[in-house]
């Protein structure tokens, strides 16, 4: 299959493309602002995986949707008027769009939402996430998948109970709160906890990334699995069958 890879400069952009001929993919295209790469793709392409700035992608997904091009999208920190640019492209062509495309996020994903429901509301939710000092927004995509699975669990709003970090005099914790707190340091690829703590126990889970290949492993299968899709917003999770 022949790909576009937009953020193709970036970290996961150089990843996609040296593992990408040992899973049966041609880049065809290495896209990105950074002097030296292509500023679009041919008529030869056949999908595209986007790692890339929140800003560029309004235009790369419309582009995408007018070839017909199935589209996996990894690109965090979407502004609401960009997320309405990949929605409305969705309506023409398939795409994929995860905070995460590594299978062992993506199971704890389903076991945060399991165990919300499990525990109910006797137990406090908090999710801390850290990455490397170069990540440029906050919280993770991941991070805000966890919550919004454990919100899920729990039928609770996300927007109206989630929290992001603490500062000064704050009160008590409100009851219902799902809080997220982010750390950014050194050269971590991503590591996830979800806490859930009540009042005699304290259960954890969590997932931490030895390596960014799990995540371009992921999106090669993702853009493989949408080709011959119909249009519509997928996630990691329709891929993996979860």
């Amino acid at each position: 299959m022949k790909i576009a890879i937009v953020g193709a400069a970036g970290r996961m952009g150089r990843m996609l493309e040296a593992i990408a001929p040992g899973m049966g993919f041609e880049v065809v295209a290495r896209i990105d602002v950074a002097p030296g790469f292509n500023s679009g793709w041919g008529e030869d392409a056949e999908g595209v995986v986007d790692f890339s700035f929140h800003a560029a992608v309004p235009a790369m997904v419309a582009k995408a949707a007018e070839a017909g091009l199935p589209y996996v999208l990894g690109t965090t920190g979407l502004s609401p008027e960009e997320q309405k640019a990949v929605d409305e492209a969705a309506k023409k062509i398939p795409v994929v769009q995860s905070g995460n495309y590594s299978l062992g996020v993506n199971l704890l994903q389903v076991l945060t939402e399991r165990a919300a429901a499990a525990l109910g509301e006797a137990y406090d939710v908090e999710i801390c996430e850290t990455h490397h000092r170069h990540k440029k927004d906050a919280p993770s995509g991941t991070a805000l998948m966890l919550a919004k699975a454990a919100a899920a669990g729990l039928g609770r709003n996300f927007e109206e109970d989630a929290v992001y970090g603490r500062h000064g005099e704050t009160g008590e914790r409100p009851h219902g709160q799902i809080a997220i707190h982010s750390l950014r340091g050194g050269s971590v690829v991503g590591d996830h906890t979800v806490m859930f703590m009540g009042e005699l126990e304290r259960i954890e889970l969590t997932h931490r990334a030895q390596s960014r290949e799990a995540f371009a492993a992921g999106a090669l299968a993702a853009v493989k699995w949408a080709k011959g899709r119909s249009a519509g917003r997928y996630t990691m999770r329709s891929v993996l069958g979860f």
